[in-house]
């Protein structure tokens, strides 16, 4: 298989999948469980496909550019430490999956759960596979994303939505900070590509902004994988769905930021800096967690405080600057995603086959379900390090390595080996607790219902998960040696230390601190099983610290401090608003005017055309009478406002700029008929003070806006002035004018220069419009009318200038023939637009005035039974259009979006000028029509849901 068509498909197999699934039906559980199935073992056999290549250090890489110029390009990148990974999200994905299928009840929207699970695991591989920092920055925050749309998948649970909240705000947050750290090494480095970073390990290192930089980095890996002091979330998040837990737990999100940390480790390990911010922060986590985890009632309470312990101890032989540490945080990252993945999964049988996950309520389950019970005691001795199991041997290797370590502080050096023995005495005690406190002891009471064995395949995945732990426990060269010797060799190259995974290397101090670590856990279970069965909430030793009430309290703080700075700076009323926005404009240029002077330029003034000067004096009227009128009857103000913005659009006829004039006109539509529709709701004006005492209150007020508004038009029209009696210099619009048609295909600048040009540019723009659509939307769903506004008197009617359908003295049937017309000159537009005035945005917007004139013209049944209008379908679908049109240049190995134009001669229509950025264009005419249609529908249903008696 071709390189490029391997690592595409690895990337976009499970974002595929992930749409098919959510479009199967809600009954369709075994269906959607296949589809994610076969998704998710597609995409390991694909990976395992390329295994022999990975042995022989071979690297895989394929780049399409995308932003050429800031050295953005959307690269897929496989060496062995990514190949590891990958066969390691999607082969635990696949056993997830299946788990899944037994798990989820039907009654459950299952689509949208392996909906969300397969885009998860995309983004994951994306983050794996990609050699772009930046790139890796915008799958790391997507995995924040499906995260957060995992953990609250059962949004109904109050629990389920704070743990999601702050699993988002968390690890979002981390995610800028990364973002930061990735800018400031590209800048260090010179490229954002992955190899020339690891490659300027020591240029970085040795630069000023190495510090910040690694900051920055730790913060977002540190967030993302839990460790302190950001390791309360992990916690919280424990009301997800369980397999989203094993998952998540096990070899996704919480082991992206040590990915990431071994990633760069080359980059940014060697210093006394790396040591005590990873290594320290580690450290702490590592006894923290594995302290905490003991007392913890919770089953998936206490295996979520392990997961932050064993992340911590990753983290710290990260942070140790020694490769053979190294070595060890790598191996111990596939041994703990075996064990914690069956744990889990165990901790959900449990939970479905007893209702309840509380170790106090707990008790002699091994009778009931002795193979369950078997594979689940043999996973918490892997995680408490029994010998002849997957975790004694990285446990053993963390020990060895605690005792070689020469860090910058040398009593922290020979407390390390004390502190490892401590943390793997507790960690032998909460595995103790687990299987003692579930599976012995007395039969359980009070349960919901009689625990049993699950179906076969529902266990399945724990036995293949436990045979591993034991075939890694017992023979590790042979099994687990060559897995890892890939990614380790891929991760340090040619300073990847001789390292032996045998059992038995003799009887030595890592043995005795085993030994130690084993016994002393033991008694330490032993000692504290009494209070334990009390049931007391409180952790002993430290201070009762409700982590979700900080959380909250410091979201409260941030609310008042935003709500003080809306009272300082904001007001409900729209004019003050205006007013501050308008000094602010007004400040910002006089300070370079006030800086530099401002003078006029050399060229001599032009020659005033009468009939230009009429339509200004006009339109200057029409401004002064809206402004008058607006303390009158607002009808006839937006009325004469439109007069105002049509003498704008004349003007830019007059100045050659056709383009302009049809979007100004089309928007003043747009913009009319939302006002139209929205007037009623607007807040009731103040009456006029005909009085002298009321004219005098409000002479400052008036006297101040006038004086702002004429000292920002006098400012403005200063600054054109000095502009345009400059001689224009040598300028980019000059290579727009000359290269539109020979590289764009178009002679309509402005178009080409929208859809080609600066087509990036305006794919985020109509993302942004998708987006604020859907906002608005929202907002009109909730808005409810003030009771005075639904039933306005007649008088009180005409003197807010609210309208309705009958006000308009249209007859409905002509808005209804306007319907065909108003489309055709749409399409017209459409179609026209690369060569002259018109294109997708002037063309969505005529389509939807037409669209909104039907609703203004009847009822919304009436007009939604004959004319099926779905906006998020035309969103959609322009999106995915415009999108597919710049990744199509892709193929051809072109920069995104580039532009190509046939030319084809047909039988009947002679030849045929066809440029692809017309496909762009249409993808923009379907997200504006989308868009706007979407807003405007959702006023007319307002209107005339709450129409007047």
């Amino acid at each position: 298989m071709p390189d490029e068509v391997l690592l595409i498909a690895l990337v976009a197999l499970p974002f595929a999948g992930s749409v098919a699934a959510g479009l199967l039906p809600a009954n369709a559980r075994n269906a959607e469980a296949w589809l994610a199935g076969a998704i998710a073992l597609a995409s390991n056999v694909l990976a395992w496909t390329v295994s022999a290549r990975m042995s022989g250090g071979e690297v895989i890489r394929i780049g399409a550019p995308w932003l050429p110029a800031y050295g953005l390009d959307f690269t897929l990148r496989m060496d062995g430490f990514a190949w590891m990974f990958a066969v390691l999200v999607t082969g635990i994905g696949f056993l997830v999956i299946l788990y899944a299928r037994y798990y989820m009840s039907p009654a459950d929207p299952v689509p949208r759960f392996f909906s969300f699970l397969l885009a998860f695991m995309g983004s994951m591989l994306g983050v794996v596979l990609s050699g772009n920092l930046i790139q890796l920055v915008a799958f790391w925050e997507l995995t924040s994303l499906f995260s957060f749309l995992l953990i609250g998948y059962w949004h109904h649970n109050a629990s389920a939505r704070d743990g999601a909240r702050m699993a988002l705000v968390v690890t979002s947050a981390g995610g800028l900070a990364l973002f930061a750290g990735a800018l400031l090494l590209g800048r260090v480095a010179g490229s954002y590509d992955l190899d020339a970073i690891l490659a300027a390990g020591e240029r970085i290192r040795a630069h000023t902004l190495y510090l910040p930089a690694l900051v920055l980095v730790l913060i977002g890996t540190l967030t993302k994988s839990a460790q302190f002091p950001f390791h309360f979330w992990l916690p919280q998040a424990m009301s997800a769905p369980t397999p989203v837990s094993a998952y998540l737990h096990s070899a996704a999100m919480v082991k992206l930021g040590v990915f990431l940390m071994a990633r760069l480790w080359p980059a940014l390990a060697g210093t006394d800096a790396w040591m005590w911010t990873a290594g320290l922060a580690g450290l702490i986590t590592l006894v923290l967690g594995a302290y905490i985890a003991i007392f913890q009632h919770d089953l998936k309470g206490l295996l979520a405080y392990s997961t932050i312990s064993h992340l911590g101890l990753i983290t710290v032989l990260l942070g140790l600057n020694s490769p053979l540490a190294t070595v060890a945080a790598v191996f111990h990252t596939l041994n703990h995603a075996t064990f914690k993945a069956s744990l889990f999964m165990a901790t959900g049988i449990i939970d479905h086959e007893t209702g309840t996950r509380d170790i106090r309520r707990l008790s002699g389950l091994w009778r009931f379900m002795p193979i369950t019970g078997t594979l689940a005691m043999v996973a918490a001795a892997a995680m408490a390090g029994v010998p002849l199991l997957n975790g004694f041997l990285s446990k053993e290797m963390f020990f060895a390595e605690s005792l070689r370590v020469e860090g910058p502080v040398q009593a922290l050096d020979r407390a390390l080996p004390f502190i490892a023995t401590l943390w793997g005495m507790f960690s032998v005690a909460y595995s103790l607790r687990f299987i003692h406190g579930v599976f012995f002891g007395p039969p359980p009471a009070g349960l919901a219902r009689t625990p049993h064995e699950p179906p076969r395949w529902m266990r399945f995945p724990i036995e293949l998960l436990v045979l591993a732990c034991l075939a890694v426990g017992i023979l590790p060269a042979l099994t687990i040696g060559p897995f890892l010797d890939v990614g380790v060799r891929a991760l340090l190259g040619r300073d990847t230390p001789a390292y032996s995974l045998a059992l038995w290397h003799g009887f030595s101090r890592p043995v005795v601190m085993s030994l130690v670590a084993l016994g002393g856990g033991a008694v330490l279970y032993a000692l504290l099983q009494k209070n334990l069965a009390r049931g007391a909430d409180a952790t002993p030793l430290l201070p009762r610290i409700d982590s979700r009430r900080v959380f909250d309290g410091l979201l409260v703080m941030l609310r008042r401090w935003a709500r003080s700075l809306e009272e300082l700076l904001g007001t409900q009323r729209l004019q003050p608003q205006l007013r501050l926005a308008v000094a602010a404009a007004l400040l910002a240029s006089l300070w370079p005017i006030y800086g530099r002077g401002l003078q006029a330029g050399p060229l001599p003034w032009s020659r005033v055309d009468p009939a230009l000067a009429l339509a200004w004096v006009v339109g200057a009227s029409c401004a002064l009478g809206a402004a008058w009128q607006a303390k009158f009857h607002r009808l006839v103000a937006l009325m004469l406002t439109g007069g105002a913005g049509l003498v704008v659009c004349l003007t830019f006829v007059w100045m050659s700029a056709p383009d302009l004039a049809l979007t100004q006109l089309l928007v003043e539509i747009v913009t009319t008929v939302l006002l139209l529709l929205g007037l009623r709701w607007l807040p009731k004006r103040v009456p006029f003070a005909w009085t002298r005492a009321g004219a005098r209150a409000a002479l400052p007020r008036r006297l101040r806006d006038l004086a702002l508004a004429v000292a920002a038009g006098s400012v403005l029209a200063a600054l054109s002035y000095a502009v345009m009696t400059r001689p224009l210099p040598e300028t980019i619009s000059r290579y727009f004018v000359e290269q539109a048609y020979p590289q764009g295909g178009g002679t309509n600048v402005v178009n080409v220069i929208l859809v080609d040009f600066r087509g990036f540019d305006t794919l985020v723009e109509i993302t942004v419009l998708a987006v604020v659509a859907i906002a608005v939307y929202a907002l009109l769903r909730r808005f409810r009318p003030a009771r005075e506004s639904m039933q306005t008197p007649p008088q009180q009617k005409a003197q807010s200038g609210a309208v309705s359908a009958e006000d308009l003295l249209v007859p409905a049937v002509i808005m209804r023939l306007a319907f065909p017309v108003i489309f055709m000159i749409a399409i017209y537009l459409l179609l026209r637009g690369h060569n002259l005035p018109g294109g997708g945005f002037v063309a969505g917007i005529t389509l939807a005035i037409a669209v909104i004139l039907q609703y203004m013209g009847g009822s919304t049944r009436w007009v939604e039974s004959r004319l099926a209008i779905r906006p998020a379908r035309w969103m959609g679908t322009g999106l995915a259009l415009a999108g597919a049109t710049g990744a199509g240049s892709w193929l051809f190995g072109h920069p995104f979006l580039t532009s190509h134009v046939v030319h084809a001669r047909l039988p009947i229509l002679g030849e045929l000028h066809l440029p692809s950025a017309f496909f762009f264009d249409l993808g923009v005419f379907s997200l504006v029509v989308g868009a706007t249609g979407l807003i405007l529908i959702a006023l007319a249903h307002q209107s005339l849901r709450h129409s007047w008696s």
